[in-house]
C-alpha cells in the first residue's frame, strides 16, 4: 500500500507544478505582447441605416396640470343697496359653480353668477339701458325666467329678475325707506307748486278783467279760420255756379253755329253736285226745293258763309266768357287772401292786447313763476321716478366669462367685511401650462395637435390653446427670459388630476406618408450647396449620393435620393473613425 500512495502524492505534486507554472504565464507577457494588447483597433465606419416610416416633429413642454383660465373676483360695489358695512354672512364654497347660483351673502343679501363678458359696473335700475343689461336680459332667458332682449332694464325684465330672486328664496332689491322718503317728498313739492299756481291764477282772473279782450281773441281767431276757409274752397273751385251757366249757354250757341253751317254746307254740295237719273230710283224726301239754276247756288254760299260768321262770333262769345271767369276768380282769391292777411293782423293785435294786459298785473308774475316752479317739481319727481322701484345693486352680479366653473380659492371667511378679492374661480376644465424658448414658440400655431404624457406613460390627446401673453394666467410667474408661455387643453379630463407633473408634446410637423429617414448628422452640404450622404457599399467602401432634405425631427432628417440611388436598408456614413 505504502509505494502506491508515494505514486499518488508525486503525481500530484507535478499537477499542482504544471498548474502554478500555467497560471504564472498566463500573467506575464512581453513588453512587446503588452503595447499590442494596448494599441486601437484598425479604424472603421460608423453608420446608420435608412429607414422608411413616417416622420412627426414636436415641440416639447414641460407643465403642471391644472384647472384652466384663473380668474380672481371681487364686487363690483354693495349689496343690498345701502351704504352700511359690507360683511359677508356666507363665504364662497370650493367646487364647482353654476349659472344661476348664489356664489355668497353679504349682509344676508346673494350675490349671483352669472354669464357675461361684460362687469357689472352700476346700479341696474329701471329704465337704464346698455350692453349689461342686454347681458342680463339672455342670462335670464338662458336660466328660464324669460325676459325680452332688448337692452332696457324695463317691467318685463324687473319681473325675469323678481322671479330668480324669488326661486333661491330671496326678495329682489326694493327701493330703500331713503328712497320712499324721497320720492313721496317730490310728490308733495308737486302737489305743493301746482296748488301755488291754482291760486294766483285765480287772483290774476279776479284782479285784472281780460274777459274783453279774451272775447275778441276769440271772435278774430274765428275770423281768420272763415277766412282760411273761403281761400281754400276758391282755391280748390275752378268755376263759380255763375261763372258754369255761362260757359254752358256759351258751349250750347257754339254748337247750334256748328249745326247750322253743317246744314248749309251739305246743301250747297248737293247743289253742286245733284244726282244722276239712275241713283235717283228712289226719290229721297227734303226738307228744302233742290236748286236748278246758279242763282240758287249763290244763295246757298251766302247761307255757308254767314252759318260761317255766326259760328266765329258765338267761339269768340265763349272764349270771352272763359277770360272772363278767370279773371273774375283771380279777383276773388285775391280778394279772399286780402281777406285772410287782415283777419291774422285782427289775430295778432287782440293777442297782443291780451298779453300785455296780463303781463300790467304784479300778479302775472307771481303766476309765471309759480308755473316754473311746477315745471321744476315735475322734472325732478320724472328724474327720481326713472330710477324708482326694482333694482340689482352692483355687488349682487357677478359676470363671468364662461360657466360652469369652478371656485378654486376662496378669499374672505363668514364675518368678515367684503373690501377686496373674495375669490379666484377657474374653468372647469384641465389645463397644461408650461412655457418654451422663443425659436420654438414661433412654430407654434393655436389649434394644433399635441398629446399629454405622464409619469406613468400614459398619453392623452390635446390642443394647443394659446401662445404667449394670451396664455399668461394672473399670478403665474413668469417664465425665464427668452420663453413664451403656451396653454393647452386635454381633449378628455378622464384619468387626469390637478397638480401633476406631465411632459406636452406639440405636433408642428408631419408627414402624410412613410418617407426614406436617415440621421441629421449623416447630411454634409458641400461646397456648391447641395446636401449628400455616403451609403457604404462594401466594408470601409461608399460612395456620395445628393440628396433633397424635408422634415426634420428628433435628429432625424427626411431625404429623398436626387437620382434615385438611396432606399431602404442602405448604410448611410453618421461619422468616420
Amino acid at each position: 500500500m505504502r509505494p502506491r500512495r508515494l505514486l499518488t502524492g508525486v503525481i500530484a505534486g507535478v499537477v499542482l507544478t504544471a498548474g502554478a507554472g500555467w497560471a504564472v504565464s498566463t500573467r506575464l507577457r512581453s513588453p512587446a505582447d503588452e503595447a499590442a494588447r494596448r494599441a486601437a483597433p484598425p479604424a472603421s465606419l460608423v453608420t446608420a441605416a435608412v429607414e422608411r416610416r413616417k416622420l412627426v416633429s414636436t415641440v416639447v413642454v414641460s407643465g403642471t396640470l391644472e384647472y384652466g383660465s384663473p380668474l380672481p373676483i371681487s364686487l363690483a360695489g354693495v349689496v343690498g343697496g345701502t351704504s352700511e358695512t359690507q360683511r359677508a354672512t356666507r363665504a364662497p364654497r370650493a367646487g364647482r359653480l353654476k349659472e344661476g347660483a348664489v356664489l355668497m351673502e353679504v349682509n344676508g343679501r346673494p350675490v349671483f353668477a352669472l354669464r357675461g363678458s361684460v362687469p357689472m359696473h352700476r346700479t341696474i335700475a329701471p329704465g337704464a339701458k346698455g350692453d349689461d343689461v342686454r347681458q342680463l336680459q339672455r342670462a335670464l332667458r338662458r336660466l328660464g325666467y324669460g325676459a325680452p332682449v332688448t337692452g332696457v332694464f324695463d317691467r318685463a325684465t324687473i319681473a325675469a329678475v323678481t322671479r330668480m330672486y324669488a326661486k333661491k328664496g330671496y326678495e329682489a332689491q326694493q327701493p330703500t325707506l331713503t328712497d320712499r322718503q324721497q320720492y313721496d317728498t317730490l310728490r308733495k313739492a308737486v302737489q305743493t307748486a301746482q296748488e301755488t299756481l291754482a291760486s294766483e291764477q285765480k287772483n290774476l282772473d279776479q284782479g285784472l278783467d281780460v274777459r274783453p279782450l279774451k272775447m275778441k281773441l276769440a271772435n278774430a281767431r274765428t275770423d281768420l279760420a272763415a277766412a282760411e276757409r273761403a281761400l281754400r274752397e276758391a282755391e280748390s273751385q275752378e268755376l263759380t255756379p255763375e261763372d258754369e251757366g255761362k260757359l254752358a249757354a256759351a258751349d250750347a250757341a257754339v254748337r247750334a253755329a256748328e249745326e247750322r253751317l253743317a246744314q248749309a254746307e251739305h246743301e250747297l254740295d248737293a247743289a253742286r253736285n245733284p244726282p244722276t237719273p239712275a241713283a235717283t230710283a228712289t226719290p229721297q224726301p227734303t226738307a228744302v226745293p233742290r236748286p236748278t239754276s246758279s242763282t240758287d247756288t249763290s244763295l246757298l254760299e251766302l247761307r255757308v258763309d254767314n252759318a260761317r260768321a255766326d259760328l266765329a262770333a258765338a267761339q269768340e262769345a265763349r272764349d270771352r266768357a272763359v277770360e272772363e271767369a278767370r279773371q273774375a276768380r283771380g279777383r276773388r282769391i285775391e280778394e279772399l287772401r286780402k281777406t285772410v292777411r287782415t283777419a291774422k293782423e285782427a289775430k295778432a293785435v287782440a293777442e297782443q292786447a291780451l298779453r300785455q294786459a296780463r303781463q300790467l298785473s304784479p300778479t302775472r308774475l307771481k303766476v309765471a313763476g309759480a308755473r316754473k316752479d311746477v315745471a321744476a317739481a315735475k322734472e325732478m319727481l320724472a328724474e327720481f321716478a326713472r330710477t324708482y322701484g326694482t333694482s340689482i345693486p352692483p355687488g349682487e352680479v357677478v359676470f363671468l366669462p364662461k360657466l360652469p366653473a369652478r371656485v378654486e380659492k376662496v378669499s374672505v371667511k363668514p364675518g368678515q367685511q367684503v373690501e377686496k378679492e373674495i375669490a379666484t374661480v377657474t374653468g372647469s376644465a384641465f389645463a397644461v401650462t408650461g412655457s418654451v424658448e422663443a425659436t420654438e414658440s414661433d412654430l407654434l400655431r393655436v389649434g394644433m395637435a399635441a398629446s399629454i404624457e405622464l409619469d406613468s406613460g400614459k398619453t392623452y390627446k390635446a390642443t394647443l390653446t394659446a401662445v404667449g401673453d394670451r396664455a399668461r394666467t394672473p399670478g403665474a410667474e413668469a417664465p425665464p427670459n427668452g420663453a413664451q408661455p403656451v396653454l393647452l387643453t386635454p381633449a378628455s379630463m378622464k384619468g387626469l388630476k390637478a397638480g401633476t407633473a406631465v411632459t406636452a408634446r406639440v405636433t408642428v410637423g408631419a408627414t402624410e406618408e412613410p418617407v426614406l429617414v436617415v440621421p441629421v448628422a449623416a447630411v454634409v452640404t458641400a461646397a456648391d450647396g447641395r446636401a449628400r450622404v455616403q451609403v457604404e457599399y462594401a466594408a470601409d467602401r461608399t460612395r456620395e449620393v445628393e440628396v433633397r432634405t424635408g422634415l426634420t425631427a428628433d435628429g432625424n432628417v427626411e431625404v429623398t435620393g436626387v437620382t434615385g440611388a438611396l432606399k431602404e436598408g442602405d448604410r448611410v456614413v453618421v461619422s468616420g473613425a
